[in-house]
Parts: structure tokens; C-alpha cells; sequence
């Protein structure tokens, strides 16, 4: 499997990717995936699409404070561990 980078998205195309890709509750680069495959008149494989579906947007707004929480000791490096 190959890999590309696109470089100089111009702003409001990067911006509407990011709309259209929230809205289809998917990734950008799954999104400029399908709509390459799309235009080429291609279909993409099935399989692992949405790998991590399931688990997007799935907790609460509680939830989400409780785990934030729990992680704010992960928001700051010791330097002596990188000694």
C-alpha cells in the first residue's frame, strides 16, 4: 500500500474536508480516500472502514470530564525521565 502527502491545501478547501468528514462522522483522510476512489470510479474495499466506529462519540459529556480528569497528570513531562 502507498502513501501521498498533498501539499498547500488552500484553507477553504481544508476547512470544508473537516465539515464534510465531521458530518460523515469519519476521518479527513478516509474521506479523501473515498472521494479520490469516487471520482476515479472506484470502489474501496469494505473491510476496516470503521474499525473504530463504534467507540466514536459514545460517552457522555460526564464521561468525558471524568476521563479528562484522570489524565491531567499526563499533560507534563518529568525532564530526570529523560536523562
Amino acid at each position: 500500500m502507498s502513501s501521498i502527502t498533498i501539499h498547500e491545501i488552500d484553507p477553504l478547501l481544508d476547512q470544508r474536508l473537516s465539515q464534510v468528514a465531521r458530518e460523515r462522522h469519519t476521518s479527513k483522510n478516509r474521506l479523501v480516500k473515498d472521494l479520490l476512489a469516487s471520482g476515479l470510479g472506484l470502489a474501496l474495499p469494505a473491510g476496516g472502514q470503521n474499525d473504530y466506529q463504534e467507540f466514536c462519540g459514545v460517552w457522555t459529556a460526564a464521561e468525558l470530564t471524568e476521563f479528562t480528569a484522570s489524565q491531567a497528570g499526563n499533560v507534563s513531562l518529568d525532564p530526570s525521565d529523560w536523562q
